[in-house]
């Protein structure tokens, strides 16, 4: 059965930081994972926002380059983070990734391969070719973006530390340890 909430702490509700919201949604499903809770059952828009997350933070750290090399190209990932993106009406991000992913694809395998075992810094020409400086100039706020679209989930649930807690040993079937 599949935990059909979206939890976010009361604080990163009333946060003014929008990456607040976001990173009590990563929060919580890093824990739900710590009690080996399979994905499947992770409601599918928390997750869609925990990989947004992965991506735009990848993107900003390295550039596309950095996604690609560190997420080792994952068709699945992609396909969520493309949803994602149509989801929060980030119609120009969308454009921006659904181009980069085709750079990929019509990579040949031998360059892909390539790149997967050299380094990401120092000399990289596949990575140069790769990267894309588009994405910090495009308006649309991901961050901002993506804070929203948990805040106004249907299935959104703004709770204390402790129901939280509560909520997740309820569905866990035991108590869960707190760090």
């Amino acid at each position: 059965m599949e935990f059909g909430k979206i939890i976010i702490s009361e604080t990163a509700a009333a946060s003014e930081n929008p990456q607040d919201v976001i990173n009590s949604n990563i929060s919580v499903i890093n824990l739900m994972r710590e009690e080996k809770i399979d994905d499947d059952l992770i409601h599918e828009d928390a997750l869609m926002s925990y990989y947004l997350d992965y991506y735009t933070s990848q993107y900003t750290e390295g550039n596309f380059a950095q996604f690609v090399y560190n997420s080792k190209w994952n068709t699945e990932l992609n396909e969520l983070i493309e949803e994602g993106l149509q989801l929060l009406g980030a119609e120009k991000h969308l454009e921006l990734f659904q181009q980069q992913c085709k750079k990929v694809k019509l990579m040949s395998s031998v360059k892909r391969d390539k790149f997967f075992k050299g380094k990401l810094e120092g000399v990289n020409p596949v990575r140069d070719l790769m990267n894309n400086d588009t994405f910090f100039e495009i308006e649309e706020n991901l961050v901002q973006l993506n804070a929203e679209f948990l805040k106004s989930h249907p299935d959104l649930e703004v709770l204390s530390v402790d129901d939280m807690f509560a909520a997740l040993e309820e569905f866990v079937g035991h108590e869960i340890k707190r760090a």
